[in-house]
Parts: C-alpha cells; structure tokens; sequence
C-alpha cells in the first residue's frame, strides 16, 4: 500500500496571517511539519495558495503544490494536490500545518489503520486527562469524540459528549474515559474524491466539523488512539507556548 502525506498550508489565516512562515527556534512552523511528516511519509508534499509559502518550502527542500485559493476545506485542497500531483498513492493523509510536534508515531498510528482492508477514512484521538478539570474538557476549540467497541467513530461534537445525567458537571471527569480529537485524516484515494463531492450537512453546518458530513452521508471512520502530545498553533499566543515547549525539550 502506498502513502502520500499532504500539508494544506494558507497564508491568509483570518486569527494568525502567515502563521506557516512565522519562526519556532531556526525553523518556520511548515518546516518542522514538512520534516516530521517527511522522516515517516518520504512521499510527503505541502499543498499551497500562496507563493510566498511554496519559495520557503522550496528554499528548504521540501516537495511543494500549488492549489486553488478558493478551497473551503483542506480537505478539498488535499483531493486537488493529489491530481496535480499526478499522484497514485493509495492512501492520502491530509496532515494540518499548523502542527509542529506533530510525533511520527501518530502517523504510523494512522497508516496502521488501513490494516483493516475495510478502513476508508481514519482519524486519530486522544484520551482526555481527569486532572485538566471540566472547563478545559467543554473548550469547543476541542471537538469530544465518541466511538464503538470496533473503534468507529460514531459523533464529534464541540459539546462534552457523553452528558452525565445528574451529575455534576465538575465530576464528569472523573466519571468517564472523555477523548478528544486530534486534526488529522487519511483516506482512501477513491474515498476522498467522494466525500469531497458531498454536499454540507445539518450536522456540519451546525457544528462546523466537516467529518460530520461524512457520517451524515454513510462513511465509517475508523480511530485510532494517541498519548503523543502536541501543540497547534492557532494564534500568535499558542506560538509563544510553543517556542516555550521547543525550550523546554532542549
């Protein structure tokens, strides 16, 4: 089975403008994504509207392609870069950009699950620790994820999933194993030009989480489990808490 590891990277980020060129110690953010990406996925690439991103991502040897400035999502940026690509890969991992710590073994995590011959879609999770306390867990910048016993997704929600009837809130942490998701996707190549033609959904016009379209429409999504942590950058405050973990792992 063959991989190809897409980077959707904009420069017109409305909370962070050029956030993929903004430094983290001697490196731009995409080029400790590229080079993390790249030690796994040697067939990994950066998907790009902006010139200024693809000369940076050249300047460093990095594979780079130039997409279409009006995509909704990176994942119809991800299906464009594949084609332009002329690409034959298999599987398609669509790896955000904006995440520098990104650990390798997150994407043999996610290239595992297509061990299953049926996996279409796959996403990864990560257990929620009791001790960050509810009002971290309730952050809707964190979707909540819950799942079956064959480990497919069955909701995401930027609420608390599952509610604890009677219960305080305070204690929910303590009364269920809570994951949240982590913002990577991989899917089969045919797969992904499917949900791409998918027109939005209730659910993820309610929710703002384009994987709700897919469930909506039919798809499994198979999850896999990290304890790895990282840190995306959103804004030039999470920026700031990165450089001070880059300092803290010296």
């Amino acid at each position: 089975m063959k991989f190809i590891g897409i980077i959707p990277a904009r420069y017109a980020s409305t909370r962070f403008p050029g956030k993929p060129l903004a430094m983290l110690g001697d490196m731009t953010v995409i080029e400790r994504v590229y080079r993390r990406v790249s030690s796994v996925i040697p067939d990994a690439w950066v998907a790009t509207d902006d010139e200024r991103i693809a000369e940076a991502v050249r300047a460093f040897g990095g594979n780079v392609v130039m997409t279409s400035t009006e995509h909704r999502s990176g994942t119809d940026r991800c299906l464009e870069a594949y084609r332009n690509i002329g690409s034959d890969a298999d599987v398609v991992i669509n790896i955000q950009g904006d995440e520098p710590f990104i650990d390798p073994l997150q994407l043999q995590q996610i290239m595992d699950c297509f061990k299953e011959p049926d996996t279409r879609i796959a996403t990864l999770v990560r257990p929620f620790k009791p001790s960050l306390g509810y009002e971290a867990l309730a952050n809707p910048n964190s979707p909540k994820v819950v799942f079956d016993s064959n480990m497919n997704a069955m909701l995401f929600s930027r609420s608390v999933i599952p509610y604890f009837r009677g219960v305080d809130q305070q204690q929910w942490p303590q009364k269920h194993q809570y994951y949240t998701h982590i913002g990577m996707y991989a899917y089969r190549a045919e797969t992904l030009a499917e949900i791409t033609r998918l027109p939005q959904s209730s659910l993820e016009l309610a929710e703002s989480l384009e994987q709700l379209r897919w469930l909506q429409n039919g798809y499994s999504i198979r999850v896999g489990i990290s304890e790895c942590p990282t840190i995306g950058i959103d804004t030039p405050e999470d920026l700031e808490a990165a450089r001070k973990f880059l300092e803290s792992q010296r």
